[in-house]
């Protein structure tokens, strides 16, 4: 029964950890042609699988490898850091979700609104699955290292990513048929994906005890990410409510 309690476990995890990918992919296939849109996303989840599979086996192999520091820069009172596999990786991927995320952002912020939607939808499905595919090595890492600490069963690390990629290929069309039906949320939507990579790059700066100006980098608590997550979208939902209100009371004034 130990294995079916980590396999529950795990795949709750993975879900929870697959969230961040999964809006990723929603926004990104929406930069492509409605007509690649489910290929797109289609092939970023499988892609996700595959790549956490293989990582997962790998890992298992050169975990050591991954942590071992193999640069080291010392600029004593300035910046001092010990770079790994996994300290890169994370740092890499985290400001280029950063800068992904600030650059739609100012997209939206620079023009009107048919400018925007014109300038994101030609994206290529080819550039599209590119973006994807190197995302999920980004972040495969957190998921596979989640499982690699909970449990030491192969086959139940491997059913619990494949049970993950099955119930994200379920919510991948919903979760951008709601977004491309609420182009507001979209911008929440950007704004979280601000914060994931604002929290991959605390997690690599804190894995390569990064210190600026002599003061250390600490990784962004999960419960914090999620805490503030839950904010901005309950913020944004109160905000929703109560816009609505005012245009019916302003509706009725008008009537009267």
């Amino acid at each position: 029964m130990d294995w079916l309690i980590s396999l529950i476990m795990l795949v709750a995890l993975e879900a929870v950890l697959g969230i961040d990918n999964l809006l990723y992919i929603a926004i990104e296939s929406g930069r492509v042609e409605s007509s690649e849109r489910t290929r797109v996303q289609r092939i970023g989840i499988l892609g996700a699988v595959v790549m956490r599979v293989a990582l997962l086996l790998l890992l298992v192999q050169l975990i050591q490898w991954f942590q071992k520091p193999f640069a080291t820069v010392n600029w004593e009172g300035v910046f001092e850091a010990s770079f790994n596999g996994h300290s890169i990786i994370a740092m890499v991927g985290g400001g280029f979700i950063v800068y992904t995320a600030v650059k739609e952002v100012w997209h939206m912020l620079a023009g009107d609104l048919s400018a925007h939607a014109e300038a994101t939808t030609p994206k290529s499905a080819r550039s599209a699955i590119v973006a994807l595919v190197l995302m999920n090595a980004v972040f495969s890492f957190d998921s596979v290292l989640t499982a690699i600490a909970l449990t030491d069963n192969m086959a139940v690390m491997v059913v619990s990513i494949l049970l993950s990629g099955v119930v994200m290929l379920l919510l991948a069309n919903r979760v951008a048929a709601f977004l491309k039906k609420n182009r507001a949320y979209e911008v929440l939507g950007l704004f979280i994906l601000l914060l994931v990579g604002v929290m991959l790059l605390s997690e690599g700066g804190h894995l390569a005890h990064l210190t600026l100006f002599g003061g250390e980098v600490h990784a962004l608590n999960k419960t914090t990410f999620y805490f503030a997550v839950s904010v901005l979208i309950l913020v944004d939902l109160v905000q929703s409510r109560y816009q609505k209100r005012l245009a019916k009371a302003q509706e009725s004034a008008s009537a009267e």
